[in-house]
């Protein structure tokens, strides 16, 4: 995406959900993010996200924490929602990419959206079915200018290449129509609390952290102006318990509960959340 002479070595973190190997992050001077080094074979991606703890892509409520991440993401799903149906005036044409197991997509439905859906796991599409969501591999297939959203919920930072599916994006988007952006921020202070044991780095899944600069900068190139930036308040507790877990080899709620509340306070002082969302509006 960048040449080489506009990035630096930023930090080096180990993949602590599938493989143990360790990853660089480079820092592109040009966007202001990072990039996860070596980019792993598109081919050999997949292996990588083969664990029973990789939780987007199942339903299981096995533990106290997949319990409570399953009770907050109800609450997250419904607050997402209303923010777009906000955007367009209740409802339209919706488009999930990296739609997981259909949740959100579920909930856009009995609120009168028109849904579509893209996730190529074979078993988060399974249970999506049960639902009656029925999900598409790959966006290739869709028609230009059919949506009136499009969100990616988490998902832009696991794209090979991201400059690409922002072109995707621009071409299945109808005119004034928005795009919603969810990502972790490196810049927010549990991120440099934990350095390299911050969850939200999740290499080599996550192959490129965004600051604010970058979001604005590569999606202001294909013509989508970023009108807001929300912050993702949860992230920040979410991410320090993984974080403890990672970096002490236990689940400490306590101080994890703390450095979410911490995170949150610095984020009001500095705009620096551990995640944001960013609502960008087509020409």
């Amino acid at each position: 995406m960048n040449k080489e002479k506009n990035l630096d070595f930023f930090i080096e973190c180990e993949d602590h959900t599938v493989s143990g190997e360790r990853f660089s992050l480079l820092y592109d001077r040009e966007y202001d993010m990072l990039i996860t080094s070596p980019k792993p074979d598109e081919n050999e991606l997949g292996k990588y996200y083969e664990s029973e703890d990789y939780i987007s892509h199942t339903d299981s409520k096995r533990s106290l924490f997949e319990k409570l991440y399953h009770l907050v993401k109800g609450y997250s799903l419904n607050k997402k929602v209303k923010l777009i149906s906000k955007l367009n005036g209740s409802s339209g044409h919706l488009l999930d990419i990296g739609a997981g197991t259909g949740d959100f997509l579920c909930i856009a439905k009995k609120k009168g959206w028109i849904v579509d859906g893209v996730e190529p796991n074979s078993f988060a599409t399974k249970l999506a079915q049960e639902k009656e969501i029925y999900l598409q591999p790959e966006t290739t297939t869709l028609d230009s200018q059919k949506f009136d959203v499009i969100t990616m919920w988490h998902v832009l930072e696991h794209v090979p290449d991201v400059k690409n599916q922002i072109q995707e994006l621009k071409r299945l988007l109808k005119p004034n129509g928005y795009v919603i952006i969810a990502v972790p921020n490196f810049k927010s202070y549990d991120a440099k609390y934990y350095k390299s044991f911050w969850a939200a780095y999740d290499v080599p899944r996550h192959l490129w952290h965004f600051s604010k600069t970058a979001i604005k900068k590569l999606f202001q190139e294909q013509g989508l102006e970023l009108e807001k930036v929300l912050p993702m308040k949860f992230d920040s507790f979410y991410v320090s318990l993984l974080s403890e877990k990672y970096k002490n080899e236990k689940m400490n709620f306590l101080k994890a509960f703390w450095l979410g509340m911490r995170s949150n306070y610095k984020g009001r002082q500095i705009g620096e959340y551990s995640s944001h969302i960013y609502v960008l509006k087509n020409s």
